[in-house]
């Protein structure tokens, strides 16, 4: 389950930079959960070349984020904004430990 929900992320990030025909087979194997038998007929095209088609986009997508670092940037960012919250929170929020992860934020951006 886990490599689903990072390989859909990946693909939201990152996506748009597959050209046409990956971003088509990709979102057919990823959200219409088709097989590769079903993705063949569909792109009339042979099993092995739906399989080396996904494969090459999850080997681009993976090099977009070693690069990019967009999905570590958005988790981090999403973790400390959970940490403001919970500071916030309290009777009496430090201000020191707000500023220092608001402006760990804007760092990331």
């Amino acid at each position: 389950m886990e490599k689903i929900v990072e390989r859909n992320l990946l693909y939201d990030f990152y996506g748009e930079l597959l050209n046409k025909h990956q971003k088509q087979i990709y979102e057919d194997s990823a959200y219409g959960d088709l097989s590769l038998s079903e993705l063949a007929d569909t792109y009339e095209i042979s099993r092995q070349a739906v399989h080396d088609v996904l494969k090459r986009c999850d080997k681009q997508l993976m090099g977009y984020e070693e690069k990019l670092h967009l999905i570590s940037r958005f988790r981090e960012v999403k973790e400390l904004t959970g940490e403001i919250s919970e500071l916030v929170r309290n009777e009496q929020p430090d201000r020191n430990e707000i500023l220092k992860r608001t402006d760990r934020i804007l760092e990331l951006l």
